[in-house]
């Protein structure tokens, strides 16, 4: 039978070896993002569906839905969707969170079933 050693247990308010990234040699996707030097570097970054939408509608003469915002996004060519099959549904679930999450703070507001227009 041969003997193992028992790992020591963990101090009061750090984290165990299984949990810690930095001891595994894991990177952070912050991290990563400024070890790969993607930021500060002069490159532009992509804009999200969200971010694009928000450009679209500070833009537009009244209020879209969100097929119409995925389109003008495609045209101006600000953001394409990566290969989904609803990208309109996924930004309009996006923009309700934001609008439910941040309140008066948010970008967009609704102005009837399935319009949004820029706040502001």
């Amino acid at each position: 039978m041969s003997k193992t050693t028992k790992k020591p247990a963990a101090r009061k308010g750090t984290r165990s070896a299984k949990g810690a990234s930095a001891k595994k040699g894991r990177v952070t996707k912050a991290a990563g993002a400024k070890a790969n030097g993607a930021a500060g570097n002069g490159k532009a970054k992509k804009l999200s569906a969200i971010d694009a939408a928000a450009k679209v509608l500070a833009g537009a003469k009244g209020p879209m839905n969100t097929k119409e915002m995925i389109d003008a996004m495609g045209a101006k060519g600000l953001w394409k969707s990566p290969g989904g099959k609803t990208p309109h549904a996924t930004l309009y679930s996006a923009i309700l969170r934001e609008i439910n999450t941040k309140g008066k703070d948010a970008r967009f507001k609704k102005t009837e079933r399935g319009k949004f227009a820029a706040k502001g």
